[in-house]
């Protein structure tokens, strides 16, 4: 469980740390009728475009992302096992407006057919039939999904429901959903059923075999809106909601996932694909890798201390870095701007020991943060170190309550020597009145 945590909050700052630097871009070119909208490299982690990306949505369909995350995770999953509809969740869905399986009562499909059911064909009756299934009850279910969605950092989302019908109280962001799809999409099971074009569910004890259709149309050659290098990830509608899209689309070794909610309803066109086609095509033509550090050129020196070896070390990128720029990017414009703790750096220092960072600064934005490391190893001097100590040892704070005491000792002295002295002088100096003797009268009686 503790290795588990691990991953979870290593794949949420790999995920989150690229967004807290980066700019985005205006598209040229483009009009979206979006309310929130993102646009980000999945190879660099950099948002090209957003909208209103923090804004609370509703997410429709979108929330089955989490639905199928948690079917993954759970450990009743076996995506060989049966499992059959029940009456509950054919009633649940009743009414409701949402897409539905058309499976029987007591029909059975195997765990890994219902996945393809909620995840590529959105059937509304297949969430609640999860949820009951690997939740016991749907209201324990949705706790599990807001409980995820907290372990993941999801913090302007809250789930009510497993099929994402329209409640004041089940809402995401933008940016929540980039970190849940991404998290998502780490898993294979998921990411071959959401990019699956078309999916057979094999006969069952009360059907013939069937056919399921993906709902992303950018996917599907057989729509006008079709877009070779899109694969995935969700479709979601509702009036509320508008038309939402998470997708993917990947050309010449580049790779973006596009984000949109509150899309135009409109009949004669579906803007959510328009949309998102649009903006990979802004990216794919207009955004290029740039090399802007690597591991073997020095960044800059830092001084070091209680060496006889060197007075400077040299510190280099940890990890070379790549950002998407816009093509024609000036690289005059492109800077690393180093960042210390401290002035220097005491020996010893070890190969590859983080000393500092740098900000990676592209027409005067932040673009990212990398760590400096030492490429060389550098000894300390052990009477460099002692005579340091002894230095650090006499200018402590305890050493400073120390000089205090005795300055007040000494003046304390001072001041009683002088009343002293004072005092005998006092003394020495006094007058004594001088009184003669008087014999007596001789013969006086």
């Amino acid at each position: 469980m503790p290795k588990k945590i691990f991953s979870i909050f290593l794949t949420i700052c790999l995920i989150i740390m690229p967004i807290l630097g980066v700019s985005a871009y205006e598209p040229t070119g483009v009009e979206l009728t979006a309310k929130s909208a993102m646009l980000v490299s999945l190879d660099t982690g950099e948002v090209l475009y957003e909208k209103a990306p923090e804004e609370r949505v509703y997410p429709a369909s979108i929330t089955k992302i989490m639905v199928v995350t948690l079917m993954l995770e759970s450990p009743k999953f076996d995506q060989n096992a049966k499992i059959a509809m029940t009456d509950e969740a054919q009633k649940l869905i009743l009414g409701t407006g949402s897409v539905c399986s058309n499976l029987k009562v007591g029909e059975e499909i195997s765990q890994l057919d219902l996945l393809y059911y909620v995840i590529m064909s959105s059937c509304g009756d297949c969430a609640y039939l999860a949820a009951l299934t690997y939740g016991d009850t749907v209201e324990n279910f949705v706790n599990m999904m807001n409980e995820k969605a907290r372990e993941l950092g999801l913090t302007g989302t809250h789930y009510q429901n497993p099929v994402g019908l329209h409640d004041s109280e089940n809402y995401t962001t933008a940016k929540d959903t980039y970190i849940l799809a991404s998290y998502a999409l780490k898993n294979e099971i998921f990411k071959t059923a959401c990019e699956s074009t078309r999916y057979t569910v094999p006969a069952t004890n009360m059907h013939a075999a069937r056919k399921l259709s993906t709902t992303n149309f950018l996917q599907d050659s057989s729509t006008n809106y079709y877009y070779m290098y899109a694969k995935g990830v969700k479709t979601g509608f509702t009036t509320e909601a508008g038309r939402c899209l998470v997708s993917t689309a990947s050309y010449n070794g580049y790779n973006y996932m596009c984000i949109l909610f509150g899309c135009l309803d409109d009949k004669a066109k579906r803007h959510e694909f328009i949309e998102s086609k649009e903006l990979y095509r802004w990216a794919f033509n207009n955004f290029s890798f740039k090399h802007i550090a690597n591991t073997d050129n020095p960044v800059c020196e830092i001084p070091v201390k209680l060496s006889l070896k060197t007075d400077f070390v040299s510190l280099f990128v940890e990890k070379s870095f790549i950002s998407v720029l816009p093509t024609d990017a000036d690289d005059s414009t492109i800077t690393i701007k180093p960042n210390y703790e401290n002035k220097s750096v005491k020996a010893p220092i070890k190969r590859g020991q983080v000393l500092g960072t740098a900000d990676i600064i592209y027409a005067n934005n932040v673009i990212g943060t990398v760590n400096l490391v030492s490429h060389e190893d550098i000894e300390r001097n052990f009477f460099l170190m002692v005579f340091d100590g002894l230095k650090n040892f006499l200018t402590s704070k305890y050493m400073k309550v120390v000089y205090i005491v005795i300055a007040l000792l000494i003046i304390l002295f001072i001041w009683r020597v002088w009343k002293l002295n004072r005092g005998r002088k006092t003394k020495s100096g006094r007058k004594i009145k001088y009184i003669p003797y008087e014999k007596s009268s001789k013969g006086k009686h």
